[in-house]
């Protein structure tokens, strides 16, 4: 067998979710918006995987752990064109499309330092402007931050 035919796996998981199609430079923009780095539970990461659509992707599974919309709308803006596939007992029994909503509440903080949100104890408000480069306009100041510049909690 040539060195070629050699293929590395990644072990399967029974329950959880594994999320796919991750641009490879945002993997760890992922972990830190979804807090992974404190999961207690079997997590397997990696990057530059070769990818038809992206040139490059990464890869997330995540042994019984589940994801509420709300953090699904986290992975949207940092990581628009990825997939989540929800496992159960070894099988895919859904998949997920990750959609860049059109407004985004609580999620993010406006990047104008002169913001009533910053200022005063109020949930931060957006309009999505752009959902293919994904870029958000404040509802309070109108400052339009782009996924480069935001900032996820």
């Amino acid at each position: 067998m040539e060195m070629n035919d050699k293929k590395l796996q990644v072990s399967a998981i029974k329950n959880g979710t594994v999320i796919d199609h991750i641009p490879s430079n945002c993997l760890f923009k992922v972990i830190n918006i979804l807090g992974l780095q404190k999961i207690q539970t079997q997590m397997t990461f990696g990057s530059n995987f070769e990818s038809k659509r992206l040139g490059s992707k990464a890869i997330i599974k995540l042994a019984d752990v589940f994801f509420k919309d709300n953090d699904i709308n986290k992975i949207a803006l940092v990581a628009p064109e990825a997939k989540l596939n929800i496992i159960k007992d070894y099988e895919v029994v859904e998949k997920k499309i990750v959609e860049v909503p059109d407004t985004v509440t609580g999620i993010a903080k406006c990047g104008n330092p002169k913001c009533i949100t910053n200022h005063e104890n109020m949930i931060t408000r957006f309009n999505v402007v752009s959902k293919k480069k994904v870029a958000i306009k404040c509802h309070y100041c109108e400052k339009i931050t782009d996924t480069e510049h935001m900032q996820i909690f």
